[in-house]
């Protein structure tokens, strides 16, 4: 998982880019000094919000001691270490005591959780009136193969994802006010790669593929699982890591929600 999520930031940085840029805008000049990246895996997000917010500090929240180690050597890799702060703490349990935060991100983490009304109750406690929370949750898992492999299995991937029934969408907006907050904005970000593709695209998707064939046993045929394995681990045109024709494909919608100054009656 958690070369998927390094991998993640690297393909995708223009992404990344894209919804610190957006997010920047919409702190209507007064960027944010304190972030919580809520379930932040190796920090991609901690990262690039780090980034944008050069005058920011983040703490980041994980129940991975492996997550928030590989986080750490990262912000030190990239002098960051004086401006994050990692802690270990169950999302789904009480939150230990923290500052308040001007911005909340959590990234492809809530529907993770097995209390999202739990999560969104503490957020809002623990931001600062007028701060922000930010969820970012993909629509589908990633895309990256033709329907036109040259291995006689056209409609793979449609199949492997028809398989695993994969939907990690839904509407937060109720959740989102049942916490206290109004919404402040919604907005779906297309990620269509062409080529010329980022370097790491091939270990990104056999990254992903082998993700999704772990969970595939009995679900598909054998002639599926057996192209699919030739797809991940191949070393010739074939697989991944070699093939001319990736693309990459998905869907992420963010949602911005405020902390009012105080809070609405009930």
């Amino acid at each position: 998982m958690a070369e998927v999520l390094d991998l993640d930031a690297e393909v995708l940085h223009t992404y990344q880019a894209d919804v610190t840029a957006w997010l920047a805008d919409l702190s209507d000049g007064s960027p944010p000094r304190r972030i919580l990246d809520l379930g932040s895996g190796t920090g991609t997000g901690t990262f690039a919000l780090l980034e944008r917010f050069p005058e920011a500090h983040a703490t980041a929240l994980d129940v991975s001691p492996q997550m928030l180690h590989r986080l750490r050597d990262g912000a030190c890799a990239r002098g960051l270490d004086e401006r994050v702060h990692t802690v270990l703490a169950d999302l789904d349990a009480p939150w230990p005591s923290l500052d308040p935060a001007d911005l909340a991100w959590a990234a492809s983490s809530l529907h993770h959780m097995a209390d999202p009304d739990h999560i969104l109750t503490e957020a809002f406690r623990t931001l600062r009136p007028g701060g922000l929370l930010a969820i970012a949750e993909m629509d589908f898992f990633p895309r990256f193969l033709s329907d036109h492999l040259g291995l006689g299995r056209p409609g793979l991937e449609a199949r492997v994802h028809a398989a695993l029934n994969e939907d990690h969408g839904g509407d937060l907006n109720p959740a989102l006010l049942d916490a206290g907050f109004t919404l402040e904005t919604k907005r779906p970000f297309v990620i269509d790669l062409q080529h010329p593709l980022p370097a790491a695209t091939g270990r990104y998707a056999q990254a992903c593929l082998r993700r999704l064939r772990a969970h595939l046993d009995g679900l598909m045929d054998g002639e599926d699982l057996a192209t699919l394995d030739t797809l991940i681990d191949s070393d010739g045109p074939d697989g991944v890591l070699r093939r001319q024709d990736l693309t990459v494909r998905t869907t992420r919608t963010v949602w911005v929600a405020k902390r009012p100054q105080q809070r609405p009656s009930q």
